[in-house]
């Protein structure tokens, strides 16, 4: 062994570079590596700028209106009601409300007489509305600055990306 070599562990012979091996001789070959790092900073290619337009369009709306009506009819009856017989109630009959109107008179005797009935018939009508309206849309329009201050549009089929 020279003076240059330098044992390990292992007793193996570091060779100096250069020298030669010897038979029987164990030699030690330091193996060098390399490794990458690698850093990253953010740097400004460039700005986005987003604004929105308003843009009204006409428009006819159809839509049905329905609407309720009610008709009032007075039946005049002029009965007088048995001595204990009980008085008619509100009733419905065939889509006809009926609304009793008693009326209690002075005689030599009290009666309760039935003076008329009044009948109420709900009908439905439906009424074509054709209403113009103002429909408002929105739409995005995106523009890159660069770092000089030019600015351009970006196309939608670029802004999904």
């Amino acid at each position: 062994m020279s003076s240059g070599d330098s044992l390990s562990r292992t007793g193996a012979v570091a060779p100096v570079a250069g020298e030669q091996v010897e038979a029987g001789e164990t030699a030690l070959i330091p193996v060098v590596e390399e490794t990458a790092r690698i850093d990253k900073r953010a740097v400004e290619t460039g700005r986005v700028r987003v604004r929105t337009t308003t843009e009204t369009v006409e428009q006819v709306v159809h839509e049905i209106l329905r609407s309720d009506s009610v008709g009032v009819t007075r039946v005049p009856i002029g009965r007088t009601l048995a001595e204990g017989e009980a008085a008619p109630v509100v009733r419905t009959d065939g889509g006809v409300t009926i609304i009793p109107v008693l009326e209690e008179i002075l005689v030599v005797e009290k009666r309760l007489v039935l003076r008329e009935e009044v009948h109420l018939r709900q009908t439905t009508m439906g009424q074509d509305l054709a209403v113009p309206v103002t429909l408002r849309k929105q739409r995005a329009v995106v523009e890159r600055v660069s770092p000089e201050g030019a600015i351009t549009d970006i196309p939608p089929e670029e802004k999904s990306s």
